[in-house]
Parts: structure tokens; C-alpha cells; sequence
């Protein structure tokens, strides 16, 4: 089964154009499913029927995977078997009628202004570090920016003239963000101060933030430096990279931006995915009224 795994997961990375993280999160998902079907069902790909994916599905549940996870796992085998039929190694779709369990939607967590303001303080911008974190921060409020995005830029992506930030989204798409007079003034100075006291003396990276070692920051290193900021500014609800976006695009909405435009600067190919924050802001409103009205 592994051949065929990897066959699929080329075919998702080169010719569908899917992210890392999304190859990633199949590779995990087909690896338990395949153990599943050797080790249990003892059964071979072109083999399997509904009845065993039910019960792989069955076993997921009984080891407390939530809805949203089991669904995962239902999509990943969905696209698996719809390219063993493509690519003929099978020829009939044992996913056919197995229906995706429904999980209530979670209000993505959001920064108040005033935990916004104490976040984007934090960074020492005395040292080439915090010029970096505070461009780092400034920037992916501005825009909205992923943390794969936002670690995967060069120094030519950003326009600080036009004011604007090129970026590469899911499944390849770039899309042009504008970045505001706070983020495009951080990144100045992080680029006039602070990058060149982090450039590799050996090897030249081009990426825009650099770790201390003169290399792409990852996606860990911003988690890292997320939460040690986080600790200085004395946020106590969970914060993560994705808690900035969620703010910003909640806050856009807050002050009277268009849905639509928040969906493109936020890079969603559908709506609905944006219409959550319209949620949000409805819930902040309802914390509102029930605060100061006087018959609430």
C-alpha cells in the first residue's frame, strides 16, 4: 500500500499544487489508515469495501477522535480512493455513501484591542531581534498574513513604497495585500537595523526574517517567539500565530470593512469560511449590550 500512498501524495504536491501541511496531514491520516487495513482488516487496497472503512472509522471513535478529526480522516480517504480509480489500480469507490459526521463550528479566538496594543509593544526593538519580531507582529496584523506565509517571504515580496506584501497562499495562489503605515515603518527599520546584523557572513538567505543563525525563520521559531511575547505583554488566553490572523480580519469587520474584501485579503477561496468572523463580531456585540445596557 505505502507505493500507492506516495504516488498519491506526489500527485497532490505536484500536479494538484497542495500545501506541505496539507500533504503532511495526509501522509499522517493514510498511514494510520493503511496500518488499520493490513494489521486488522488484513485486506489489500483494491480489496476494500465500505464495511471496513466504517470500522476503521468505528475505531477512530472509540479512541476519542473528535468529529472534526474523523472528518479529516473521511475527505483524505475520499481523495485516496478517487485516485485509485483515476489511476486504475482500483475500479470501484468503496467511500461512496459514507457520510461526513457534522461538527459545530468553534469561534476562533480573538485579541481585544488593548491585548492587541500590549502584543505589538512587547518587542525589544532595541536589539535586531525585536526589530524583527516587531515587523514580524506589525506586518501579520496588518494583513492577515498565515504563518507559512508570512516565514515563507523574501525581502523582494514586500513594496514598501506601494505599500503592499506579495505573498504565496494555499494551493499556490498569490495574492497582493496591503500593509499598513505601523508594519511598513517596523519593516524599514528591521531591514535598515536589524537584518543586516543577522545575515550569514557563509550564506546569503534572501528570506525577509532571519533566525539568529542567518536563516529562514520557521514556523516553530514564530510559535517561539509568539509565546515569550505573549508572557512580556501579560496575555493569559491561549495565543497562537493564527490568533493574530483571526484578530485581524475580526477587527476589519468590527470597524465596517466589506465581508468580500476581507475574504480576499485573508486569501479563502469560499465565503463561507470567512463568515465566521461575522460570528465573532456578533458574540462581541452581544458582550457588549449585556454589559452596558441598562434593561440587559
Amino acid at each position: 500500500m505505502n507505493d500507492h500512498v506516495n504516488d498519491f501524495l506526489h500527485f497532490s504536491l505536484v500536479e494538484k499544487g497542495l500545501s506541505d501541511n496539507t500533504i503532511s496531514a495526509y501522509r499522517r491520516d493514510l498511514r494510520h489508515y493503511t496500518e488499520y487495513m493490513e494489521k486488522v482488516e488484513q485486506i489489500k487496497m483494491p480489496d476494500i469495501q465500505r464495511l471496513h472503512i466504517l470500522h476503521f472509522l468505528e475505531q477512530l471513535k472509540d479512541q476519542g477522535k473528535s468529529a472534526k478529526t474523523i472528518a479529516r480522516h473521511i475527505s483524505t480517504i475520499r481523495s485516496f480512493h478517487h485516485f485509485l480509480i483515476q489511476d486504475r489500480i482500483s475500479m470501484h469507490d468503496p467511500t461512496h455513501h459514507i457520510e461526513t459526521p457534522k461538527s459545530g463550528r468553534t469561534l476562533p479566538k480573538v485579541l481585544n484591542m488593548e491585548e492587541t496594543e500590549a502584543l505589538l509593544a512587547a518587542p525589544d526593538t532595541t536589539t535586531p531581534l525585536g526589530m524583527r519580531d516587531k515587523a514580524m507582529i506589525e506586518l501579520m496584523y496588518a494583513s492577515g498574513l498565515r504563518v507559512s506565509e508570512l516565514t515563507a517571504l523574501n525581502k523582494e515580496d514586500v513594496h514598501l513604497t506601494m505599500g503592499f506584501v506579495r505573498c504565496t497562499g494555499k494551493g499556490g495562489k498569490e495574492r497582493i495585500i496591503p500593509a499598513g503605515s505601523h508594519a511598513l515603518a517596523a519593516i524599514e527599520r528591521y531591514l535598515q537595523s536589524g537584518r543586516p546584523k543577522l545575515v550569514s557572513t557563509k550564506r546569503r538567505d534572501e528570506a525577509l526574517f532571519l533566525n539568529h543563525y542567518g536563516q529562514r525563520l520557521t514556523r516553530q521559531g514564530f510559535w517561539k517567539v509568539i509565546k515569550a511575547l505573549a508572557k512580556k505583554a501579560t496575555i493569559e488566553k491561549e495565543l497562537t500565530p493564527h490568533t493574530i490572523r483571526h484578530s485581524f480580519a475580526t477587527h476589519l469587520l468590527e470597524n465596517g470593512a466589506d465581508l468580500r474584501a476581507v475574504q480576499e485579503m485573508l486569501g479563502h477561496a469560499d465565503i463561507s469560511t470567512t463568515q465566521i468572523y461575522t460570528h465573532v463580531t456578533k458574540t462581541r456585540l452581544k458582550d457588549v449590550y449585556s454589559q452596558f445596557h441598562p434593561r440587559a
